[in-house]
């Protein structure tokens, strides 16, 4: 019979390391999941997802079982992926001619029509993922949590340890961020 997380959590503060495997195994693919919202390189993801598991291994003892692990886990996953994006913050340019053809096709019938320019959404997604890889650390996680993952912003609140005004702020500043870029990119094109 499985045991429940509760059990395999009791069994690891008592001293039994191996019973944080069944744990590891069972969440793994939801933290590759949410690691890969952040980061782009395999082997980046990688260590996201070994530095949530060891934090969490770690500070296995403040787990108060008020909430399901999953949350708990959950919540020091987007923590990290945070404290990767500030630490390998990427505030590179990119250049117009960096983008596909598909992608500057669809931003110049933006540029000359925003509301037709849904058509490729392939060409949109790859041109905002180049966009969201130019923000800030902060901007670019509450913008993949509330446009992406379509969480609240009470949620974003609990998961990223702001206060609800906060996020609100920050997601404000941050669609300010993406405007700017998404101009500064068209303006290179018609220069």
């Amino acid at each position: 019979m499985e045991k429940t997380d509760a059990e395999l959590i009791a069994a690891v503060l008592k001293g039994d390391t191996a019973s944080f495997e069944p744990l590891v195994a069972k969440y793994q693919p939801r933290v590759f999941a949410t690691a890969r919202r952040y980061a782009r390189r395999e082997s980046e993801i990688e260590d996201i997802v070994q530095e949530v598991f060891f934090k969490s291994f770690q500070k296995l003892s403040s787990f108060r079982g008020e909430a399901p692990f999953e949350h708990w886990l959950m919540r020091l996953a987007v923590r990290t992926c945070y404290d990767f994006l500030r630490g390998h913050q990427r505030n590179r340019e990119t250049a117009f001619t960096e983008l596909s053809e598909p992608e500057e096709d669809w931003l110049e019938r933006f540029v000359a029509e925003p509301s037709g320019a849904d058509e490729n959404a392939e060409a949109a997604r790859q041109l905002i993922n180049k966009i969201l890889d130019q923000l800030s650390p902060a901007a670019k996680l509450v913008i993949t949590l509330l446009e992406i993952e379509d969480r609240s912003v009470k949620e974003i609140a609990k998961l990223t340890g702001w206060s609800v005004p906060l996020v609100k702020v920050r997601a404000f500043r941050a669609r300010a961020e993406m405007k700017k870029i998404l101009a500064r990119m068209a303006k290179d094109k018609y220069l």
